[in-house]
């Protein structure tokens, strides 16, 4: 992420060791997803752990980048894009906190499904869903580092792609359990899975538009694909 220069070689250095951080901590929630669905394929205990573990690192790099900020804040009063850039960070940082808390979801339900038997994980569905969300994080990440806000509508339409493919999971799912109960337990475990990819897909969606503010100054949250269009063109 390239913040505006200024006269201040200091100013630049703690705004280029936030963008760092944040690139960082995105990384870490992308391989957490990517972790989570391999636990979720492979029944892998130690990639549960994994993703626990990397769970306490996110959650410590949203404290740490936080408190950067807030550093900045208070001893250099940033105005207009320095500002949003900053406020861009704050909700940044919270989505990709909550993307690895979906994340630890994931790995938890690979956990049960080790230990209950029922119907074979039903995976390629899911499997799509989290290929989907992991494309939808890059491309909103990268829009972020690139300061660029032409991709935006597209993360945003992803979503809507994802949401019809939950909705179709869990159709298939509900169908599973009512005609055979012995699949309850496993069937609500990939629920679980499939509703954290889905919650992944809103993270990924928030913090693209939060590109759009930091480029444009727009507020797009709540507003029609239309709408974001038109903001990220301007």
């Amino acid at each position: 992420m390239q913040p505006p220069a200024h006269t201040s070689k200091d100013f630049d250095a703690e705004l280029q060791r936030i963008r760092a951080m944040v690139g960082e901590m995105g990384n870490m929630a992308g391989e957490q997803i990517r972790f989570a669905m391999d636990a979720l394929q492979q029944g892998d205990a130690g990639l549960v752990d994994r993703v626990l573990e990397g769970e306490v690192k996110i959650n410590r790099f949203e404290r740490q980048i936080d408190e950067a900020c807030t550093n900045v804040i208070a001893r250099r009063a940033p105005a207009a894009g320095d500002l949003r850039f900053l406020i861009t960070i704050y909700k940044t940082i919270t989505d990709l906190e909550r993307v690895g808390d979906e994340a630890k979801k994931i790995a938890l339900a690979a956990h049960g499904l080790r230990f209950h038997d029922g119907i074979g994980p039903d995976l390629p569905e899911i499997k799509l869903i989290s290929t989907v969300v992991i494309d939808m994080l890059r491309r909103a990440l990268d829009a972020l580092a690139r300061v660029e806000a032409q991709e935006v509508p597209d993360v945003v339409r992803q979503d809507e792609e994802v949401d019809d493919y939950f909705r179709a999971v869990l159709r298939q799912l509900l169908t599973y359990m009512i005609e055979d109960p012995r699949t309850i337990s496993t069937a609500l475990d990939l629920i679980v899975a499939a509703k954290a990819l889905e919650r992944i897909g809103d993270h990924a969606k928030n913090i693209s538009e939060y590109v759009v503010y930091m480029v444009k100054g727009k507020d797009v949250r709540h507003v029609s694909i239309e709408e974001i269009e038109a903001a990220a063109k301007e």
